[in-house]
C-alpha cells in the first residue's frame, strides 16, 4: 500500500521532466507503432500502487486496468505481474497523455533506485531491459539535475516510510548486479551526490567516470 493518501503531494515533489528535450521524440521514429517505447503498452506496462489506483480513477481517464488484450501479438517475454499492492494499468497513449496524471512508475522511468548489498540508496540505475530502446540509457548525461535531485528526494521520502519498498528495489538491484557480472560489465549510475559512476557488479566498487 503506498504510505501517503495525499497521492498529489507525492506527484507534484516528483514532476521534472528527465531531459530538457523531448526524449520520447527521439526513440518514437525507431518503433514501428511510432510512439516512444515507454508509451507503448505492448513494450512497457506501468504498474500502479493500489492507493495510487483510487486516486486517478475519479481525476482522470487516462488509465484503464490492463487486461493483457491491449496488443495484436503479446510482448515479448513473459506476461508483467504486478505484486499484490500494485496493478497493471493501460493509459489512452502518449498523443493523449495528462503529464499531471502519470503515474510513479511512469515518472521513474527508465530509472530505479539503486541499493547497494549493504542496504544503501546510492543513486540511480536504468531498467536494463530497455537498454536496446530506450534513448535516455544511452544518453545519460541528458537527464537533468532538477530530475536527478526529485527522484533521489522521492524516494529517500518513500523508503522512510516503507521499508518493504526498499528491500523490493534492493532486489532488483541485486538482479541487476547478477546480470551484468554474467555480462562483465559494470553498472552505470548516476550518484545522489551529482556525479557519474561506474559500479563493479561483484565488489560494488565505484570508478568516477563524466557521462
Amino acid at each position: 500500500m503506498f504510505p501517503d493518501p495525499n497521492i498529489r503531494a507525492w506527484y507534484n515533489s516528483f514532476k521534472a521532466p528527465v531531459t530538457s528535450i523531448d526524449c520520447g521524440q527521439m526513440c518514437a521514429p525507431n518503433n514501428p507503432s511510432g510512439k516512444p517505447f515507454c508509451c507503448d503498452i505492448c513494450h512497457a506496462v506501468p504498474a500502479a500502487y493500489r492507493s495510487e489506483w483510487q486516486y486517478l480513477q475519479p481525476n482522470t481517464n487516462l488509465w484503464r486496468p490492463y487486461t493483457g488484450q491491449e496488443c495484436a501479438s503479446p510482448p515479448p517475454g513473459p506476461q508483467p505481474v504486478a505484486p499484490e499492492h500494485m496493478i497493471l494499468l493501460a493509459c489512452l497513449g502518449p498523443e493523449r497523455c495528462e503529464r499531471d496524471y502519470r503515474a510513479i512508475s511512469c515518472r521513474q522511468f527508465p530509472f530505479f533506485p539503486y541499493i547497494t548489498s549493504d542496504f544503501r540508496f546510492i543513486g540511480m540505475a536504468f531498467e536494463w531491459q530497455y537498454e536496446n530502446v530506450c534513448w535516455v540509457i544511452h544518453n545519460m548525461n541528458q537527464v537533468t539535475v532538477e530530475y536527478r535531485r526529485e527522484f533521489v528526494t522521492f524516494y529517500d521520502r518513500l523508503f522512510n516510510h516503507d521499508i518493504a519498498e526498499m528491500e523490493s528495489y534492493g532486489r532488483l538491484s541485486e538482479e541487476m548486479r547478477e546480470e551484468f557480472a554474467a555480462r562483465r560489465k559494470r553498472i552505470p549510475l548516476l550518484h545522489r551526490n551529482g556525479s557519474d559512476y561506474l559500479i563493479s557488479p561483484g565488489s560494488e566498487r565505484p570508478r568516477k567516470i563524466h557521462y
